[in-house]
């Protein structure tokens, strides 16, 4: 009988990729044993993805039993039906389809955030001035985060434990940390929780010691 292979996610870089820490922390929240492929962030693909200048890379990208899974909504709904003990998603359906439009609405929106704010683990940018466009998303996401954190107690967006809308908003957790943007004790207190995870402690270990290899996300905006 053939062995199977051990599943794999390929990923780019720890430091920018804000898809990357989305794919990755899916497959770690939903108990997946799974090898990394890392893609050297200077390849041309990899670096057009991290600098939003293209849509359709496909990483991360998970490979698993014969499927091959690329878009994190895509890698997500993937895990779910995996392993839906993992919690992904909520056990109510209410909760499970708020959670899955917000988790769209990050993966679709968000443009000026994005554009203004790119994620960066390694750097720190005190007193940022932030564009009033950006701050628009800003002002949007906090309100996500509010509605969802007084309906499910916390500490998490959805309860208890992480769900698939805790990944799928970590990078604009590192992003507020990088930009230094004010957030009342509540949800200062969720970005806390969210940094503070073991995954995410092991995520930006690894980002602090890759080497400063994009130019134009090392300038000071």
């Amino acid at each position: 009988m053939l062995e199977r292979s051990k599943p794999t996610l390929t990923i780019s870089s720890k430091n920018y990729s804000s898809w990357s820490l989305r794919g990755w922390l899916l497959a770690k929240f939903a108990k997946l044993d799974f090898d990394e492929i890392m893609v050297a962030p200077d390849d041309a693909d990899a670096k057009a993805e991290i600098l939003l200048l293209s849509s359709s890379i496909r990483v991360p990208c998970l490979r698993h039993e014969g499927a091959v899974v690329w878009d994190t909504l895509a890698i997500a709904e993937y895990l779910n039906d995996l392993n839906p003990d993992a919690g992904l998603l909520p056990a109510d359906r209410l909760a499970r389809a708020h959670c899955r439009s917000i988790c769209g609405e990050i993966h679709s929106g968000f443009a000026n955030l994005r554009a203004s704010l790119p994620v960066n683990l390694k750097g720190r940018f005190p007193g940022f001035k932030i564009w009033s466009r950006a701050q628009a998303d800003i002002d949007r996401v906090c309100t996500i985060w509010r509605e969802c954190l007084i309906e499910s107690g916390g500490p998490f967006l959805f309860g208890a434990k992480p769900t698939m809308a805790d990944a799928m908003y970590a990078p604009v957790v590192t992003r507020f940390m990088t930009y230094d943007v004010k957030l009342d004790a509540k949800l200062a207190a969720y970005a806390h929780n969210i940094m503070a995870l073991p995954e995410m402690q092991e995520w930006i270990a690894a980002a602090r010691l890759e080497p400063a290899e994009i130019e134009e996300l090392e300038v000071e905006y």
